[in-house]
């Protein structure tokens, strides 16, 4: 006879499971597959994606040259360590600076724009011997040690990461950074070409200009984060390069690999590099570095950036047939569309009942636009419908 084992009141014991560490609020929306712009859920039911899984998706879901150079790359060696020779990383890098318009800097791979983030602060210090960092209000830059603490977000900052000393000022105001800046102390200022969690503001091109000379003044290192506003979202492949300045350090990652976890900084040549000066066990990686490389292609080959630029202004047109709208912020396919009202029930409407993804912000009245760089202008129409449908019902 097989015996049961018991509790100590005789009922039979329930057979444990792991379950997932719940930090993720889900909607009830289970995707399967997914082509460019358009995602299918388990139960065959189609979603128009405007958000790009936070930015991510840059030249749309399962592109067949990027699946194909993938599917091609994992068949021969998906990965080894930093410490041989990998040509994949010099082709990325010839790539990513003749599109860039980049080609002086250097590359350093990594697997992530947090992993990025915390790079670029910690090249910094060694690079001036200072820690201090000055960071702006409703930045985010990642979740890790460095990276968090110079995000705005009080919720995600651990009492660990809190050690780290950094100044937040309001965007626009130069006399206030120079006044830290003039103490000495500062390592870095680190700033979002635009900001994404934060809301879709953006310094102005005076603004930056005005960092760039007042970090060379005072010897501190200027570095843009442009994990999400990069790639060709803001309509350049760089959000800073509509300001015409050049950052010391750049950082990348969401786009770059179109769904692949890549991330980078580009190191202007000011900066020594030395072995071991930076590390990383997965990035760079034969099957990273592919990712990283079609993704390129694509944008080159399907002339992307330009797409970005005729579908923003279209956008910019059709929205205005919404009266309900207070303001649209940021560039290109990194968009903000403002309300006067609080629009968490707005978002559940176009992705529940007009199956349409969109995102939200630290700021309540937003909806972020953040769709695959390869969208048509017959979506941005269907969203409009839907977007004056929702209001309309919404106020009913």
């Amino acid at each position: 006879m097989k015996l049961i084992p018991t509790t100590s009141n005789n009922q039979p014991k329930t057979k444990k499971k792991m379950n997932l560490f719940d930090v993720y609020p889900l909607y009830d929306i289970t995707p399967v597959k997914a082509l460019d712009c358009t995602i299918t859920d388990k139960n065959g039911v189609e979603y128009l994606d405007l958000y790009s899984g936070h930015g991510v998706i840059s030249i749309g879901h399962t592109q067949p040259d990027y699946v194909a150079k993938l599917k091609n790359q994992l068949d021969n060696l998906g990965f080894y360590s930093n410490a041989i020779q990998n040509p994949l990383q010099v082709e990325l890098a010839e790539k990513l600076g003749k599109l860039s318009g980049c080609e002086e800097y250097s590359l350093f791979l990594c697997s992530s724009g947090a992993e990025a983030n915390e790079n670029a602060l910690k090249l910094a210090s060694f690079h001036n011997g200072k820690s201090r960092v000055i960071a702006f209000d409703n930045s985010f830059h990642g979740r890790t040690s460095a990276a968090v603490a110079v995000t705005d977000n009080k919720k995600i900052v651990a009492p660990i990461n809190a050690q780290q000393v950094v100044t937040f000022l309001p965007l626009n105001n130069l006399d206030l950074v120079e006044t830290e800046l003039k103490k000495g102390d500062v390592t870095a200022v680190i700033i979002e070409g635009i900001q994404g969690v934060g809301g879709l503001d953006e310094g102005t091109a005076e603004f930056f200009q005005g960092l760039e000379k007042l970090c060379a003044q005072y010897e501190a290192v200027l570095i843009l984060d442009e994990v999400q506003s990069g790639y060709g979202r803001s309509g350049k492949f760089f959000a800073f390069q509509h300001h015409n300045i050049k950052p010391d350090v750049i950082t990348l990652a969401k786009g770059m690999g179109n769904g692949f976890p890549i991330g980078g900084i580009l190191i202007s040549p000011k900066f020594t590099a030395s072995h071991g000066l930076l590390g990383t066990t997965f990035g760079g990686s034969h099957l990273s570095c592919a990712a990283g490389i079609a993704v390129l292609d694509v944008i080159e080959k399907q002339k992307l950036i330009d797409n970005v630029n005729d579908v923003y202004a279209y956008f910019l047109e059709a929205i205005k047939q919404v009266p309900e709208v207070v303001k649209v912020k940021g560039k290109g396919l990194m968009l903000g569309v403002e309300f006067d009202f609080e629009v968490g029930p707005l978002r559940k409407k176009l992705i529940v009942e007009k199956l349409i993804f969109t995102g939200s912000a630290n700021n309540k009245k937003l909806l972020r636009i953040l769709p695959p760089l390869t969208i048509k202008k017959e979506a941005i129409d269907t969203f409009i419908v839907a977007l004056k449908e929702s209001l309309a019902e919404l106020k009913a």
